[in-house]
This record gives structure tokens, sequence and C-alpha cells, in this order.
């Protein structure tokens, strides 16, 4: 059997995904994968067949997306003339996670879609929406990559198609410590923004993961990391906590590790309210954005007992 496993490739959660299901769906076929879009720093551990454009979005700098750099990387002729192209008749089975072009060139075309995502579980009502529903968002989680079969992956079964986070076995298999630093990727700031909070609390290490610096930069107590697995992944293990925004598979890891979690979703990204609302809801400390007094949320929230969900 001829396998096509197309990734949307924002951000580092759908391939972390994949790169944890590849082995498993390589048992049944020859398997080929797809990546689109541009926003990844996993190592996949298999060999990319196909990497096109498609559409995805560019973090900005203030806690949200740069809708300048997004809609100046779009290029919505491209995108129609590779869903038209692709050869999707190639293939008897098409696992899809969050991928438009393959997505729209099945439904073109007529092929069964299997959409294995955690942008699958927002199908279900049952999933948890912030207290204001996004009209625009529900549309771009129903409609962007549409699917004829679906598993969803969430937080909790919220309903009978959605299963619990897949965790990669990097993190099933590592031995969590502390080792007295706090662990932060929030790629939608600045370093210097995050740098600036982070300094004022002077009785902690902090581990910055970045996007954007190239290498390790050390400063009093505040250290800037490139993001890359590994380093990424032992940090993690052996932090007293995390703080991250609002996507899934971070905080997931996180909770599996019992580790202490602030979340900060993105500025205007609904997925990621979302999110917010789900941990909410399991007792997980949610910080709308970071203003002026951030550094004293952090100094709360460390002085808080652990995830209400954990103990």
């Amino acid at each position: 059997m001829k396998i096509l496993y197309a990734i949307q490739g924002t951000g580092n959660g759908h391939t972390t995904r994949a790169k944890a299901l590849l082995h498993h769906i390589k048992q049944y076929g020859e398997v080929d994968v797809l990546v689109s879009g541009s926003e990844v720093e996993v190592y996949l551990g298999h060999a990319v067949k196909y990497r096109l454009k498609g559409f995805g979005f560019v973090f900005g700098n203030n806690g949200g997306v740069s809708y300048a750099d997004t809609f100046k990387q779009m290029r919505l002729p491209r995108f129609l003339k590779d869903v038209c192209e692709f050869p999707i008749e190639q293939y008897d089975f098409i696992i899809n996670d969050f991928e438009p072009i393959t997505a729209w060139a099945a439904k073109l075309k007529n092929k069964p879609c299997y959409a294995m995502s955690h942008q699958a579980s927002f199908l279900s009502n049952l999933s948890p929406r912030p207290d204001k529903i996004n009209a625009l968002g529900e549309k771009i989680l129903r409609h962007y990559a549409p699917s004829t079969q679906q598993m969803g992956f969430h937080f909790c079964q919220y309903a009978p198609f959605i299963e619990l986070p897949i965790i990669r076995k990097e993190i099933r298999n590592i031995e969590a410590t502390q080792n007295g630093h706090i662990t932060v990727y929030l790629p939608a700031y600045s370093d210097q923004v995050l740098m600036s909070h982070f300094l004022k609390i002077k009785d902690l290490n902090w581990h910055i993961f970045s996007k954007r610096c190239k290498r390790i930069d050390t400063t009093n107590n505040v250290k800037i990391i490139p993001i890359e697995d590994s380093s990424y992944t032992q940090s993690l293990a052996t932090s007293s906590g995390l703080i991250t925004g609002g996507g899934f598979e971070a905080p997931a890891e996180a909770l599996f590790l019992n580790k202490k979690l602030l979340v900060v979703p993105m500025n205007n990204q609904y997925e990621q309210l979302c999110n917010a609302q789900a941990l909410k809801q399991m007792g997980i400390k949610i910080i709308e954005k970071i203003e002026p007094d951030f550094w004293e949320q952090c100094c709360q929230w460390l002085s808080q007992t652990p995830n209400r969900s954990q103990s």
C-alpha cells in the first residue's frame, strides 16, 4: 500500500507528532512524507519527498502573528496550482495533519482523506472554546484542511473520536528531575522582551528557547538557546516548570512530565485561545498576554501550588 503523510509545517507540534507516528505508519506500507509551510525546527527523522509553500502564519515579536509577513509570503495562485497538480491519485491512503494542499487535492478528486491532528478535535462542539467564539476561527478549524474521516487529539477525550496526546518516546523515556531552572518557549515574543522580564527574577535560572538566535547567549541568570529538539527536551525534563504558548504538544509534554505549567496564548490565534480554555479548566495558570507586570505574574505563579490537575 502506498501512503501519503501530509504535515502542516507551521510550528513544531505537527512535526513532533508525525515523528512519533511515522514508525507505526511505516508498518502498513510505503510512506511518502509531504511538509508545507516553513516554521519548523524539529528534525523529522524521515525523508521528506515533497516540500511545498502552502499556507501558514509567520510569528511576530510581540505575542501574535505577523499578518504583514504572513500575507507577504502567501501566494494564492501557487497554492491553487499545487492543489491541482499534486499527484494525489498515486496514493492508496492519505493521512493529513492539518495540511491544506493535499486535503483540497483529495477533496477535488474524491479521494478519502484521514485527518489525524489536534485541529480535528475541534470538529466536535464538546472541545472547549473561549467565552467569545470567533466565527472566522471556527471556519478555519473546520474547513482549512477538509477530510472524510477524523482522529483528533486533545488534552481530554471530549468526544469518541478524540484521543489523548501522543507523547514522543524522547519524552516518555527521559528521567524527569528538577535542576532549578524554568524552561521558556514563547516564539511569538522577541528574545529581548522575554529577557527584560526574567532578568528581574534573579533567584532562578531561565532557559529561553528562541527561533531567532543562532548560538547560546547568556546574560546573568538568563540563557537564550536556539530551538533544537534534544536541547529543549533535556531542558524541559530537568526544569522546575515550563512557560509556553497555547499550542498543544508543548503543554501536553509538560503535563506528562508533571511539570508546573504557565501558558501565554498568542494574540488573536483562535486555536491557542481554545487550548488555553481547556487548560484553564484543568487548573493551569493562563496569562492572556505579556504586559509590564508579566514578571510579577510569573513570581505569583512560581509561589503557587502545582497545577491542580497534577496534585
